[in-house]
């Protein structure tokens, strides 16, 4: 009988990671200690929404919240760019860690300022390593081209390509790649040949595309997975909801 491989997915989504994740994390190593096996963490790095890396914390002293972000080089890369291609200035690096004293401990503005990342996804991910979250957890990424290569096709996917001097995520809609601006709007990019290395799914195929590639035994899933994965596309998993978490949307800092 095969070892059990536990999987949990999630967009890179702060630069202190969503409390959301941390229980993601806490559930599969749980589960592990009862049946054994591996963990995996699928890093969606491949999405391009720059809400999902929001980090929201709460003054030391008058318990006031903040939602902080990284800053993009344009508009153009914040919109649409994958975030394992969005830069990490290094003006926005040093202009956060001046405020960070007054909403974390020495130990976080320390592992903030030591992080050495070119892109979003990165720098999250590195975070997440020197904060002790990722310790024996095998990381799988949407953007790494051979398991895009590896996974199997779909229907509805999107397409990384070139425009105006950025990478940028585009989907495929009848036949045309697209850019969403907001709303029923949205700007349609020229013709370009691409290949299955710029591809990545849409939501609603994100399981089976990942689950082609990670073969995973039991999937932790989130509130919110709960409500669009089709477990039909999976019937080998066995699906586990994470633990309750209170403040969910809220950054994990070591409480």
């Amino acid at each position: 009988m095969n070892s059990p491989v536990i999987c949990f997915g999630q967009q890179p989504c702060g630069f202190f990671p969503r409390r959301f994740l941390f229980a993601k994390i806490v559930t599969a190593r749980r589960l592990q200690a009862e049946i054994g096996g591996e963990i995996v963490f699928f890093y969606h790095d491949s999405d391009h929404d720059p809400r999902e890396t929001q980090t929201t914390l709460h003054h030391a002293k008058t318990g006031a919240a903040a939602t902080l972000n990284f800053t993009f080089a344009n508009k153009v890369q914040r919109k649409w760019s994958p975030l394992f291609l969005k830069r990490v200035l290094p003006e926005w690096q040093s202009g956060t860690a001046r405020q960070l004293p007054v909403y974390v401990g020495p130990g976080e503005v320390t592992a903030f300022k030591q992080t050495v990342a070119a892109n979003v996804a990165d720098f999250c991910l590195e975070m997440y390593r020197r904060m002790g979250l990722l310790e024996g957890i095998r990381v799988v990424r949407s953007g790494d081209p051979a398991v895009r290569c590896a996974a199997c096709e779909i229907a509805d996917f999107f397409v990384d390509v070139p425009y105006e001097g950025e990478i940028v995520r585009a989907r495929l809609i009848d036949g045309c790649l697209k850019l969403h601006e907001g709303g029923d709007a949205f700007v349609t990019l020229p013709a370009v040949d691409f290949a299955k290395a710029q591809t990545s799914p849409a939501r609603d195929g994100r399981l089976r595309w990942m689950q082609s590639v990670i073969h995973c035994t039991h999937y932790v899933c989130g509130a919110g997975e709960q409500d669009y994965l089709n477990k039909a596309d999976a019937p080998e998993i066995t699906f586990v909801p994470r633990d309750p978490i209170d403040r969910s949307d809220e950054a994990y800092v070591g409480v």
